[in-house]
C-alpha cells in the first residue's frame, strides 16, 4: 500500500499522568488540527473523573474523537477501535495532512499504527474453563498462571483486566506457544499515512510522584461519588479498571477507604510500569523529557517532514 507523502500522524505515548494530553493539545493548535484519542479508559460517558479525560477547556479548544462517545454497556472491542479510528483519521486527512493520535492504551495504539496481531484459532473450552476459574478461584490465581508460563505478557497486558488475562493465557495454553510470541509479528496492512512518534518521559519518582498527586485530585473532584454510581455495574467489562474497582472493594466494606485510594496509587504505579514496558519496546518512538519545552518538540517534528 502506498502512503501518501504529505499525510501524518503525530503520536503521542507515555505512562498515565505524564503529561500526554497538555502536549497533544498544543501541538494540535499548532498544526490546527485534531486528536483521535486511543485512551480505552476514555471512550466511555458514564466514567470521567476515573479515567482523568481532558478538561472542559481542552475540549473546547481541540477537537477530540473517541472522548466518552461509549456507553459502558456497549460492546466494543479493539478490533472495532482500529476500523473505525482509521476511518475517522481518513476523514480528517480530507481537510487537514495532520492528525495527533494521543494515549496510554499501547494495544490501542498499535492497532491504528500498525493492525492487530494474528493470534491461531485455539479450543473455546479452554477460555470456558478459565472463565470458571475466575469465578472459583479469583483473579489473583488467574494472575500468578500467567505469570508462570508468560512473564513478558505477564508485564505488560493489564492484567487487572480479566477479558485479556484470559485472552493471553486461552492462547498461551491452546498453542503452547507463549502469548507474548504473537505480538508484533503478522501485521495485517502498512498504512497509508507516515507516522511519527513521540514519547514522554520522566524518572519513576517523578512519574509516581504525579500519579499520587493526581488520584488525591480525582477524590477532591468527586472519584467516589462517581464510584458508587456505577458501583451496581461492578460486572461489566468496562469497569473492571483500576479507581473503580478498589472503591468497590470499599462498598462492599472489604477495606477502609484510607486502604482504598493506597491500593489504587499502587495499582496505577504498576499500570504506568507496564506502560513504559510496553512501548520501550518500540525503537522508532523518540523520548522527550516531560518537562521538555514544546516548542522543541514542535521544532523536531517539523524537521522530520515536510509540514
Amino acid at each position: 500500500m502506498k502512503k501518501q507523502k504529505n499525510k501524518y500522524v503525530i503520536t503521542i505515548v507515555g505512562t498515565t499522568a505524564i503529561g500526554k494530553t497538555a502536549l497533544g493539545v498544543e501541538l494540535a493548535k499548532y498544526f490546527n488540527c485534531d486528536i483521535v484519542s486511543a485512551d480505552s479508559r476514555q471512550f466511555f460517558k458514564e466514567m470521567t473523573i476515573g479515567t482523568a479525560v481532558p478538561t472542559k477547556e481542552e475540549l473546547a479548544t481541540v477537537k477530540h474523537h473517541f472522548i466518552q462517545n461509549l456507553s459502558i454497556f456497549d460492546s466494543y472491542s479493539v478490533g472495532n477501535y482500529e476500523k473505525d479510528a482509521l476511518q475517522k483519521i481518513k476523514e480528517l486527512h480530507k481537510t487537514n495532512n495532520v492528525v495527533i493520535l494521543l494515549g496510554g492504551s499501547g494495544l490501542y495504539v498499535d492497532a491504528v499504527l500498525n493492525g492487530l496481531d494474528y493470534f491461531p484459532k485455539v479450543n473455546p473450552k479452554i477460555r470456558e474453563q478459565l472463565k470458571k476459574e475466575l469465578v472459583q478461584d479469583g483473579i489473583e490465581v488467574l494472575q500468578n498462571k500467567l505469570k508462570k508460563i508468560d512473564v513478558v505478557a505477564y508485564n505488560t497486558i493489564q492484567i487487572s483486566n480479566p477479558q485479556r488475562l484470559i485472552r493471553a493465557l486461552e492462547i498461551s495454553i491452546g498453542t503452547g506457544k507463549a502469548y507474548s510470541s504473537y505480538l508484533n509479528k503478522n501485521k495485517k496492512k502498512e498504512r497509508k499515512f507516515n507516522t511519527i512518534k513521540i514519547g514522554l518521559t520522566a524518572p519513576r519518582e517523578i512519574i509516581y510522584k504525579r500519579i499520587n498527586q493526581r488520584v488525591d485530585i480525582m477524590m477532591d473532584r468527586g472519584l467516589l461519588e462517581e464510584a458508587k454510581k456505577l458501583h451496581q455495574y461492578k460486572t461489566l467489562n468496562a469497569l473492571q479498571t483500576v479507581g473503580y474497582k478498589e472503591l468497590f472493594s470499599y462498598f462492599e466494606k472489604e477495606i477502609t477507604l484510607e486502604f482504598a485510594i493506597e491500593e489504587i496509587k499502587k495499582n496505577t504505579r504498576r499500570f504506568a510500569k507496564r506502560q513504559v514496558t510496553w512501548f520501550k519496546r518500540d525503537k522508532k518512538i523518540t523520548w522527550f523529557d516531560y518537562l521538555k519545552d514544546q516548542k522543541k518538540i514542535i521544532a523536531f517534528i517539523t524537521n522530520l517532514s515536510i509540514l
